[in-house]
Parts: structure tokens; C-alpha cells; sequence
């Protein structure tokens, strides 16, 4: 994976409601585009309380009426090895604050079923369905219109934690991995499955993401540490929205 962060486009808001509304404005430009283009938008959601702000935002007035619904496709970066009624379900904050409250049919959303006690088998069925849907060849990545995604605060994203197996590019869309610092299977899109997104925006938020936020943009490429590192769009747009509180000690970035 090279190194080109310096193609990131990275904004400084004041708070997380403006990440997130910018974030919504980003969704619905990209949502539009995509249905005129295609036909089709096709979009992986994130888990996070950034995320679960700019749901409600987008089922909510007038937000809603400027949406195709019907011609939205909905995936998941990643999941937590739970039931889908689990309160740490990615899918179940999903459905509460976005799914259940818009025009959306049941075969439009695609969850990963990582409530399965074989990981390894939920994420070979998550593979096949990104390979299917979007109609992969073996070597092939899909097309997302829109990724939406968080960070940690060591820098981490989806599942992809740093020094896990999920950080080797093997070609693979979609692993389990095994997360020793909490004890705890996920399964997770990989960076390579990512990186064809059309456009990939992080919304990162809080002063406890600020040195590593730092360390991901403007410090050494050593992604093993660092794997938000990984995500580098081969031909797409790198949005990074963050608030004053993340973004405080970076040298690069407009602030607005």
C-alpha cells in the first residue's frame, strides 16, 4: 500500500452536529450523483455516535424528501461478534436511528451476520455477498459510492486494530479478526475492499482521537501502528471531517 495522504482532503468543523451535517450534505450530493449516474448508490455504513447523529439527520426534515431511497443499496464496513438485537450491534444502531425509519425495503440492506459462532464462515458469506451483488471478478474490489467511516483513538478503523491479521492485503474483501486488547472476534472489510470506494469520508470527533489523528495524517506511514493509515482511495475522494477538539494540533487541514 503507498503512501498518499497527501491527496486527503481534510476539514476542520467546530463540533460533531457539524461533522455531521456536513457529512449529510456530502451523503445526499453523492446519493443524488450516484442514482442519476447508475441508478444506484450504494453505501457502507459505520458504527459510532458521530455516524448515529447524521442518521437521524437524514430520515429527519427536510433532509428526507432529498434522498432516493429506492435506489439505495445499504452494506456494513464491519460488525461486532454479537446478535443483531445486541446493543453493540453496528446493525441494531443502524436500524433504530436510520433503517426502521426510512422507505426501505428489506433487500435493500445487507448486514453482516456476525451473530454466526463460526466468524470465519460470516465473513466468507459477507464476501460473497459484496461479490455478487456488485459482480466481482476474484481479483476485484467493490465500487462503493460512499464509506462512511470512524477512528479510534489509537487508530484504528471498522475492525481493521492495530497489529491484527485483518492488516494484511491478501486480496481478501472481507475476515474475521481476533482483537486481543478486548477479548473479542470481529469481522471486518479490509482495507482493500475500501480503497475502490468512490468516496470514503472519516468523521472523527473528541480531544482523546487528537495524537493519533495527528499521527495518522502528518506523522510517519507505519500502518501496522496506525491502519486508518491503510485507507488510501486508488480512484476516489479522501474526506477527512473532524472537530476542533480531534483537529487542534494538526498543521495541515481548513478550518472552518
Amino acid at each position: 500500500m503507498t503512501d498518499d495522504r497527501a491527496n486527503a482532503d481534510v476539514r476542520i468543523l467546530q463540533g460533531a452536529a457539524t461533522i455531521a451535517n456536513r457529512a449529510a450534505e456530502e451523503f445526499i450530493k453523492s446519493a443524488n450523483a450516484a442514482a442519476k449516474a447508475s441508478g444506484s448508490f450504494s453505501v457502507c455504513l459505520a458504527g459510532g455516535s458521530t455516524p448515529k447523529v447524521l442518521y437521524a439527520l437524514l430520515v429527519s426534515d427536510p433532509l428526507r424528501g432529498q434522498l432516493p431511497w429506492d435506489k439505495m443499496q445499504l452494506f456494513f464496513g464491519d460488525e461486532r461478534h454479537v446478535e443483531p438485537t445486541h446493543p453493540d450491534s453496528n446493525f441494531r444502531m443502524a436500524t433504530e436511528t436510520l433503517i426502521s425509519k426510512a422507505p426501505l425495503k428489506p433487500e435493500q440492506v445487507h448486514r453482516i451476520k456476525a451473530e454466526n459462532p463460526d466468524t470465519e464462515q460470516a465473513a466468507r458469506e459477507y464476501e460473497q455477498v459484496l461479490r455478487s451483488h456488485f459482480h466481482l471478478a476474484s481479483s476485484d474490489a467493490p465500487r462503493f459510492d460512499l464509506m462512511l467511516l470512524g477512528m479510534g483513538n489509537e487508530g484504528h478503523t471498522l475492525s481493521l486494530f492495530p497489529g491484527t491479521k485483518a492488516l494484511r492485503d491478501n486480496g481478501e474483501l472481507v475476515v474475521r479478526n481476533w482483537v486481543g486488547k478486548l477479548f473479542a472476534e470481529r469481522v471486518t472489510l479490509t482495507a482493500h475492499a475500501v480503497n475502490n470506494a468512490a468516496l470514503v469520508i472519516f468523521m472523527v470527533a473528541g480531544a482523546d482521537k487528537a495524537l493519533a489523528l495527528k499521527a495518522v495524517l502528518e506523522g510517519p506511514y507505519e500502518p501496522e501502528q496506525l491502519p486508518a493509515q491503510l485507507i488510501n482511495p486508488r480512484n476516489g475522494r479522501l474526506l477527512w471531517l473532524v472537530d476542533a477538539a480531534a483537529g487542534g494540533i494538526l498543521s495541515r487541514g481548513i478550518r472552518e
